[in-house]
C-alpha cells in the first residue's frame, strides 16, 4: 500500500481539475446565461475550456495521426503502422506507405524514454517518410504493464536495442533521440563485439547527455545533488488500483510533468493565459500552435523505477558511459570496440537540457574509428526540440543527416556484365 495512496491521490488532483474546467465551460455556455453579455463569463467559458483540455491531455496517449502521404507519382498514398517485433515494454514499429517501392535507406529512429511517448517524435517520422523507411521504437507507459513482467533497467533497454538492430539487419542507419543516444551508443558496442555483422551502418546520436559533465546543465545539477535515497523516496511510487500495473514501482508521468513545467513555468503560465485571451476572443483553433504543442508536451507516461534510478546512477552519476565503464549483465561494453560504424553527433548551441559538448563527447570514446567516419555538428541558436522537430532540424539537420547516411551506406554490388562473362 505504501505510496499507492499519493499515485491515487494525483490522479484525483487531475480528475477534480478537469471536472473544474468542464464545468466552468459548460456554466458559461448555459443559454441563460448567454443572454445578458458579460465578459467574466466568456472568460470563466474560455478558462474551462483550456482547462479541460489541458488536464484531460495527461492520461492519453496521442495518437501518431500519420494517414498518408503524397508521393512522387503525384497520389496520395495510405501510411499503414505496423508492429514488427512486441515486447513488454516497448515495440519496433514500421510506417510503411503503401503502394510505394520500398525505399533504400532504413532508419531505426529510437525514442527517449523520458516522460512522453513516442509520439513526440512525429514531425520527424513524417519528415524521413519521404526518403526513408521509418522504424520507431514504442515505448510503453509503465502504468499499463503487469508486475508479472518483471524489471527494466538501462541493461534492459539497452538489450532491448540491441533486439531491434540485429532484427533490422546491418543496412540499418540508426538515429537516437535525447536520452536514448548513450544507451544506443552503448548497444552498437555491444553488438561490435558479440555479434559484428548485426552492426548498423551508421549511428547519429541527437543532443543526448553521452558525457554530463562536459556541460553541465541544471538536469545535470540536479542529478550530482540528489542522493539516490531521497531520489527513491520522493519521486517513486507504486502505480494505483486503477491500471494493470498496480502495485509497480514507476516514476509517475504526472511528477515528471511538473519538474518539466517548473522550469520554465513563466513561459507555460503565459502561454496558458494568452491561450485563454484567444479562446474567449473567438480566435482560437482545435488544431492551432497552442494545442498541437501541448496536445503533445501535456501526454506523459509512467516510467519503471529501476529504468529512472538506473539512469541516473549510473549514466549522470557514475558516468559509465563516458567513462567507457558501462556493463550489461556484469559484461564490459567496450564502446573502443566500435570499427566500422559511420558516427555523427547533432548538438543544439541553445539546447538547455543537454549542452553542446555532452553529446559530440561520444567521439573520443570511439577510439577505434577512423577519423573519416566521424562528424559532428551544432546547429546555431537551435534549442533542444529545434534540433529533432523544429525548423531548424527540418531545413538544416535533416538534410546534413541524409547526406552522413548515404555517404557511409554500403555500396550496392554492381551486376555482372553479360559479354565478359560470356
Amino acid at each position: 500500500m505504501r505510496f499507492m495512496i499519493p499515485y491515487d491521490f494525483m490522479e484525483t488532483l487531475r480528475n477534480t481539475n478537469q471536472w473544474l474546467g468542464a464545468s466552468a465551460k459548460t456554466m458559461g455556455a448555459y443559454p441563460a446565461f448567454a443572454a445578458i453579455p458579460n465578459p467574466a463569463l466568456n472568460w470563466m467559458a474560455a478558462w474551462g475550456e483550456v482547462t479541460e483540455r489541458a488536464f484531460e491531455r495527461m492520461v492519453a496517449k496521442p495518437g501518431w495521426g500519420i494517414k498518408s502521404m503524397t508521393c512522387e507519382d503525384g497520389k496520395d498514398h495510405v501510411v499503414q503502422k505496423t508492429v514488427v517485433l512486441e515486447r513488454p515494454f516497448g515495440d519496433l514499429l514500421h510506417f510503411e506507405v503503401l503502394g510505394r517501392k520500398p525505399r533504400p535507406r532504413k532508419v531505426l529512429l529510437v525514442a527517449p524514454m523520458s516522460g512522453h511517448y513516442a509520439t513526440l517524435l512525429r514531425s520527424t517520422v513524417v519528415s524521413l517518410l519521404p526518403d526513408c523507411e521509418v522504424y520507431v521504437t514504442d515505448w510503453h507507459n509503465a502504468r499499463d504493464i503487469p508486475v508479472s513482467a518483471g524489471k527494466f533497467d538501462v541493461e534492459d533497454y539497452t538489450l532491448y536495442l540491441v533486439d531491434f538492430m540485429r532484427h533490422l539487419g546491418p543496412d540499418t542507419h540508426v538515429i537516437a533521440v535525447c536520452q536514448p543516444a548513450p544507451l544506443t551508443l552503448a548497444a552498437t558496442a555491444y553488438l561490435a563485439e558479440e555479434e559484428p555483422k548485426a552492426q548498423p551502418a551508421t549511428l547519429t546520436l541527437i543532443g543526448g547527455p553521452i558525457d554530463p559533465n562536459a556541460a553541465p546543465t541544471e538536469v545535470t545539477d540536479f542529478g550530482h545533488s540528489v542522493t539516490m535515497g531521497l531520489l527513491e523516496e520522493t519521486m517513486i511510487q507504486r502505480v494505483g488500483f486503477k491500471y494493470k500495473g498496480v502495485g509497480r514501482l514507476v516514476y509517475p508521468g504526472l511528477l515528471q510533468l511538473s519538474s518539466f513545467m517548473s522550469m520554465n513555468a513563466d513561459k507555460h503560465g503565459k502561454a496558458f493565459m494568452d491561450q485563454i485571451a484567444r479562446v474567449a476572443r473567438g480566435e482560437a483553433e482545435d488544431t492551432d500552435k497552442h494545442n498541437t504543442f501541448y496536445d503533445e508536451y501535456l501526454a506523459v507516461m509512467d516510467m519503471p523505477a529501476e529504468f529512472y534510478l538506473s539512469t541516473v546512477e549510473r549514466v549522470f552519476k557514475n558516468a559509465e558511459i563516458a567513462s567507457n565503464s558501462f556493463t550489461v549483465g556484469g559484461k564490459p561494453v567496450d564502446i573502443g570496440k566500435i570499427t566500422n560504424v559511420a558516427v555523427k553527433t547533432v548538438e543544439g548551441a541553445a539546447d538547455d537540457i543537454s549542452a553542446p559538448g555532452q553529446c559530440v563527447a561520444a567521439l573520443d570514446l570511439l577510439t577505434g574509428l577512423p577519423d573519416e567516419m566521424k562528424a559532428s555538428h551544432v546547429e546555431p541558436e537551435a534549442g533542444h526540440y529545434g534540433i529533432f522537430a523544429g525548423k531548424s532540424w527540418r531545413n538544416n539537420i535533416r538534410p546534413l543527416v541524409l547526406d552522413f547516411i548515404d555517404s557511409n551506406s554500403p555500396k550496392p554490388r554492381k551486376a555482372a556484365n553479360k559479354n565478359a562473362a560470356a
